[in-house]
């Protein structure tokens, strides 16, 4: 009979590890793509590792999951349609670098024809050196409202006319998506809200003109994200706050937990906006980059698609105006960002990237965070919250080069 070889166990020693609210000095153990507890494989197993790595001080944090990203490096994930695979990988590769170890590729608004095109070649996807994990797309839109449409196409526009099977129509399938952004204020959105969140599809609401009372509904028949805080929905007003007033409404269940995406650019959100998000409702506060397909190229002009745009300190404009064009900044930029606007702790800005998406969509148990039994998808960082190297299910996917 023959005996199953035994799988390597990595110690990773002289880290600071992130668990449960509080860095702590602790090694961090895996095995088979796992984090595992280092007494039970001791006591229970009489096992050692068998390979140590020195962390050399180092932050160790979960990998950052980005429920909103419309593309980078020149690639539309909604316009790309014929060279979608080949973009999906090229974007799943590059985030590696930002620490980012699972993504949902965001479409916005569109044609039918480019959903029943695009979403099959999007499928759910484990990370690897060939780049993060594919959780599932989100579509933002076409079921939105015009008036705070933001570059949305109005011409792909739609309305609930028959319910979820419209909503079948237009995406083909639900089997590639997990997040959908609607407008909860339009005719027949909370049975399709309702149905699709009995699906296990995680219901948004944006790009909209609901009022408060709009928003309640919404999360009492399901919906549970706000997409972009403060972005494409009405100003905050003290009559009715609007989508804004659901992160401190009391006319919720109360087993409901409301999260919202933030965009902390430096360009699309005031810090003031985003210390006011914080202090009321920190919980669940989600950093989503929103970035676009000029992330993470140079500083110039570029041509992607129909549109010419160039890249000018950081930002992106549409070419020979000052019109911003959307957001370029990676995850890691955001982070360090909110964290100096809100003033928050390290731990804090960390778990908005990783562990607060990990709940919104409901995978807490094996992604978002370093406990015992979840995946072994982890970054490791300076104190300065510098990407030193990303990790998935135990391998090292990217290592900063440093100078020599």
């Amino acid at each position: 009979m023959k005996m199953k070889p035994k799988q390597t166990i990595i110690q990773f020693r002289n880290c600071h590890l992130l668990r449960n609210h509080h860095i702590i000095v602790e090694d961090l153990w895996v095995r088979a793509g796992q984090i595992i507890d280092p007494e039970k494989v001791f006591f229970d197993e009489q096992e050692q590792a068998n390979l140590q790595i020195d962390c050399k001080g180092a932050i160790i944090a979960p990998g950052f999951i980005d429920l909103q990203i419309n593309g980078g490096y020149g690639v539309d994930f909604s316009n790309d349609v014929t060279t979608v695979e080949e973009g999906v990988r090229k974007v799943s590769q590059g985030l590696l670098a930002h620490g980012v170890t699972s993504f949902c590729p965001t479409l916005v608004t569109s044609p039918a024809s480019t959903y029943h095109a695009v979403l099959p070649k999007i499928s759910k996807k484990a990370g690897g050196r060939h780049g993060a994990t594919i959780l599932g797309c989100h579509v933002e839109g076409p079921f939105i409202n015009s008036n705070k449409k933001g570059a949305h196409p109005q011409e792909c526009i739609r309305e609930f006319e028959n319910g979820l099977q419209t909503v079948l129509d237009m995406y083909g399938s639900l089997d590639n998506i997990s997040i959908i952004t609607v407008a909860p204020e339009k005719a027949g959105a909370s049975s399709v809200i309702r149905e699709l969140s009995s699906r296990g599809i995680t219901v948004a609401v944006g790009h909209s003109m609901a009022n408060l009372r709009d928003g309640e509904v919404a999360v009492q028949h399901g919906a549970k994200l706000i997409t972009h805080l403060f972005n494409a929905m009405l100003p905050f007003h003290h009559r009715d706050p609007g989508l804004v007033g659901l992160l401190t409404t009391d006319n919720i269940p109360p087993n409901s937990m409301v999260y919202f995406g933030i965009i902390s650019d430096g360009v699309h959100t005031h810090p003031a906006a985003l210390r006011i998000a914080y202090k009321t409702h920190s919980d669940g506060l989600i950093l989503v980059t929103d970035a676009i397909s000029a992330m993470g190229l140079t500083e110039g002009r570029h041509r992607i698609g129909q549109l010419d745009l160039e890249v000018r300190k950081g930002r992106a404009y549409i070419a020979g105006t000052d019109t911003l064009c959307g957001s370029i900044a990676p995850m890691d930029e955001c982070i360090r960002f909110f964290k100096k606007a809100s003033d928050c702790s390290i731990e804090y800005a960390l778990e908005a990237a990783s562990l607060h998406p990990a709940r919104c969509l409901g995978i807490e148990k094996n992604k978002g965070t370093l406990n015992y039994g979840g995946d072994a998808d982890f970054v490791m960082l300076d104190d300065s919250l510098n990407i030193l190297s990303t990790w998935i299910a135990g391998e090292c996917v990217f290592e900063r080069k440093t100078a020599r």
